[in-house]
């Protein structure tokens, strides 16, 4: 069995490396990687439902992780992840999957009495390639050649949700001796609020994932990075809103398995990502954007938010209908707050609902804009404004709005939505400006009461 082991791990990883020396695009074998990546947790969480469902099993050894020996995970790993994604452009994806399905079926019965094969072991070998292999594939192949950018940031967020969520605790746990029974002996009502309470501490890390793909077109991959610079949304508060997200998910886990190895582990990531990504991040930050990334890293720090949100460029436009009452009251809301670098204006002739217009030419309509517009306030109002742009959350509100508050119409009308005092047919007011407190004009009246 010792032979077999290293030829499981020894054999895919020389074939990387060769495949490694004829691409030579730094882009591809960073994808290459993070395809690796992917096809690690997928064969781990299928070899959690191989346990349950019979499909194999694994001969006791040392060096094992949960059953699976860890050296035919990594040579899993790599055939499934990274040596395809080098050799895609004499592998098309089918023929790929079909010589992985094919070299499995020769290579499972042979590794015996390493891997025990049940009665359904093909079925379980199905579903490896097509729930691990075809979407490691997948977030590979794109990666490298930047194509279908949402898709593979939606991929991407699955693969570090998983990483952080359930394969560090659980190898903290088994480390560590813990488990994962004071989670999962929590009654449903418990769950469904530690849920919440982990959607609402992940909400800017999730909002900053969206505003590298929406407004940088680029993902959270050190090595396929945001074309532009991101200094909006969660950025305007703080540098590191995806790593301190991570940190705080992982320390609310810690504190409900009350796991002392999974503490250490949040501090070796927060340790990792201060000492080697952040000089990495940095480096090809200033060398992208100059001058631009310097300002903004002075005024924005790391793990610390500020208050009130950084600004620079043009001001963003919030337009409203002055016909519409709820809209008027939100005009009023937002210009007694003093929002940053924000002008607030009538809505033009026609428009049907509330519209946001980034200085970057970023756009949103009707419940969006207005959360848009929050972020200029401070940092308690932009996570309400964040928490709004969740995926589902933007299309119930707005749902919500279009049938109880203020239906969509054309502004420049003399109907009115809702009864209300604040409902005028009067000439639109002013427009006003809320621009960053070192470009800021003298002070325009919000609209008439």
């Amino acid at each position: 069995m010792t032979a077999a082991r290293w030829l499981a791990l020894g054999v895919p990883l020389l074939a990387v490396l060769a495949a490694a020396q004829l691409e030579r695009d730094r882009r591809a074998r960073a994808a290459a990687l993070l395809a690796a990546v992917a096809a690690a947790l997928g064969v781990a969480a299928l070899n959690e439902s191989a346990r349950r469902t019979g499909w194999y099993a694994f001969a006791p050894v040392h060096g094992a992780y949960r059953g699976i020996p860890v050296d035919l995970w990594l040579g899993w790993a790599a055939l499934w992840g990274a040596l395809p994604v080098l050799l895609r452009r004499f592998l098309p994806l089918p023929l790929a999957l079909g010589l992985l399905l094919w070299l499995d079926v020769v290579a499972m019965p042979a590794l015996h009495p390493l891997v025990l094969l049940g009665p359904h072991w093909l079925v379980g070998e199905v579903v490896g390639l097509l729930a691990v292999a075809l979407p490691a594939q997948l977030l590979g192949r794109w990666s490298a050649d930047g194509r279908h950018l949402r898709a593979r940031v939606l991929l991407q967020v699955v693969v570090f949700a998983t990483l952080l969520l359930w394969l560090v605790p659980s190898i903290a746990l088994e480390l560590g001796g813990g488990s994962w029974s004071p989670l999962t002996g929590l009654p449903r009502a418990a769950l469904l609020v530690l849920a919440q309470v982990a959607l609402l501490v992940a909400t800017p890390a999730l909002i900053a994932v969206r505003e590298f793909a929406g407004r940088g077109g680029g993902t959270p991959y050190p090595w396929d990075p945001p074309a532009r610079l991101v200094s909006t949304g969660p950025y305007a508060y703080l540098a590191n809103p995806m790593q301190v997200g991570g940190a705080a998910l992982l320390l609310l886990t810690t504190a409900v398995t009350r796991s002392m190895a999974l503490l250490a582990a949040t501090a070796l990531t927060v340790a990792f990502s201060a000492a080697v990504a952040r000089p990495h991040e940095e480096h090809d930050l200033a060398r992208r954007h100059g001058d631009a990334w310097r300002d903004w890293r002075r005024a924005v720090r790391d793990w610390c938010p500020r208050w009130r949100p950084y600004a620079s460029g043009t001001p963003a436009v919030l337009r409203l209908d002055t016909g519409c009452g709820f809209c008027v009251a939100i005009w009023r809301f937002l210009a007694q707050r003093d929002p940053v670098n924000l002008t607030i204006a009538p809505a033009k002739e026609g428009q049907l609902r509330a519209g946001y217009t980034g200085g970057d030419g970023h756009a949103e309509r009707g419940v969006a804009a207005v959360a848009r517009a929050l972020e200029h306030l401070n940092l308690g109002w932009a996570w309400v404004g964040w928490t709004l742009r969740l995926p589902g959350m933007t299309w119930l509100a707005q749902l919500m709005t279009d049938a109880m508050i203020a239906p969509p119409h054309p502004a420049g009308g003399e109907r009115c939505p809702t009864p209300s005092d604040a409902c005028s047919t009067a000439p639109s007011p002013r427009s006003v400006s809320m621009a960053s407190p070192a470009s800021r004009p003298a002070p325009s009246p919000p609209p008439p009461e």
